[in-house]
């Protein structure tokens, strides 16, 4: 287990049957070193009670803004100003609807308006809940105020229907809470413009019909968010995913290859780094129809054109910039990979064979190979894509700094 020694965790309990879960999830911060101060709604304590939390944190427990312990200080501005971290676990569908609107009606949403401290969110709910839109949309603005989530698991919920929604294990929101706290220690790329494209392409065939893939944006995103929590200036240009924007980056929204083509040239020479991970088409239509096409008797012939290389354009104009690709592969993963590290100019590539479990377009996490023009070749476990980011990163300043990647740990 990491070390939390010294740091300060407001740990905002809300009012779902999960609440059982963060009493083991108070006694793994304290041990891990953390200071944990439980603030209870007054629904959470229709299932567990401040002695429980009060015994395992060995710290003063909050359920109340007008209780206060020490008449020195206001105890919601004082959490608020000392915490390192605010994690509320579990967070209900209800708690994140006051988060994301403003509402301060007890003590945590009070803290949470006056903290200027990160928060974490770990939301647990019914799964028809969780991906009801509002839930959606409040996540999405809480998302956009730069909060981190830790995503709820998938399983069977004290409900009785099976899906995403149960509250992951304390564990692992441990091991989320450590990870933090190390990436804020690590600001290596302080200085840094990185360039990070992400997510499909759409060509137009006709008003209402298109040509895309099944890029979800997720690696991407990751890329963007990694290389901002380690000090970079990030521009993320994203073609259309259902994903939320971080925060933090310059995000330049695109839809089509030339769009994005566009939106690259104009920051590549500002870049340092250059990640291009979205999934481009390679193709579009000649012609786009100005009405939607009708539905024949006969078979339909679609003319297509080439689309802009944009990554081969990338390796035709670089000056300074460390460039990345990316060889989503089903056969033959190295070859077709090395050969596009060398036929597009690149500096590092980033393959994974997509019909592989767990490194497939839509993932959580990925199975990659980093190679590079020096013939080197660097084989990641299964890793969540947040993890395969820093890993491209750390290689990334290894061959900045001229070192092999035999040196990645």
């Amino acid at each position: 287990m990491q070390s939390l020694a010294g740091k300060r965790i407001v740990l905002g309990i809300s009012g779902g049957i999960a609440a059982y879960k963060a009493a083991a999830l108070t006694s793994k911060l304290t041990q891990a070193g953390a200071i944990v101060n439980a603030v209870l709604t007054q629904n959470a304590l229709q299932f567990v009670q401040p002695a429980t939390f009060q015994a395992l944190s060995h710290q003063h427990v909050y359920t109340n803004t007008f209780q206060e312990p020490d008449p020195h200080v206001i105890s919601h501005i004082e959490l608020a100003d000392k915490a390192d971290l605010v994690l509320v676990a579990p967070a209900t569908a209800n708690i994140i609807g006051k988060m994301a609107n403003g509402i301060a009606d007890e003590m945590l949403t009070t803290i949470l308006l006056a903290t200027k401290a990160p928060v974490m969110v770990a939301p647990a709910m019914n799964v028809n809940m969780y991906d009801h839109p509002a839930v959606r949309a409040n996540m999405e603005r809480l998302a956009e105020y730069g909060y981190r989530f830790v995503e709820p698991g998938v399983g069977l919920l004290a409900c009785g229907w099976i899906g995403k929604g149960r509250l992951v294990e304390p564990e692992e929101i441990v091991e989320a809470v450590a990870a933090f706290f190390a990436e804020s220690r690590t600001q290596d790329l302080q200085g840094k413009r990185v360039l990070v494209t992400a997510g499909p392409t759409r060509e137009k065939i006709d008003p209402v019909r298109y040509i895309t893939n099944h890029a979800s944006g997720k690696m991407g995103y990751a890329i963007a968010e990694a290389a901002r929590d380690r000090g970079a200036q990030v521009v993320l240009v994203s073609g259309p995913t259902a994903l939320p924007k971080p925060a933090g980056v310059q995000f330049v929204a695109v839809e089509s290859v030339q769009e994005m083509f566009d939106a690259v040239m104009e920051h590549l020479p500002a870049s340092d780094i250059v990640v291009k991970s979205a999934a481009v088409s390679d193709y579009r239509p000649k012609t786009v129809q100005e009405h939607k096409m009708k539905k024949g008797d006969g078979p339909l012939v679609l003319e297509l054109d080439k689309a802009p290389d944009i990554l081969r354009t990338i390796g035709e104009r670089k000056t300074k910039q460390f460039v990345v690709g990316f060889a989503a592969e089903t056969q033959d993963v190295i070859k077709h990979a090395q050969d596009k590290l060398e036929r597009k100019n690149l500096d590092m590539i980033v393959a994974n064979n997509v019909l592989t479990e767990g490194a497939g377009m839509g993932s959580d996490t990925n199975i990659v190979t980093l190679l590079t023009r020096a013939k080197e070749q660097v084989d990641l476990e299964k890793l969540s894509k947040r993890d395969v980011a820093d890993k491209l990163f750390d290689a990334v300043l290894l061959k900045l700094a001229k070192r092999p990647l035999s040196e990645l740990s």
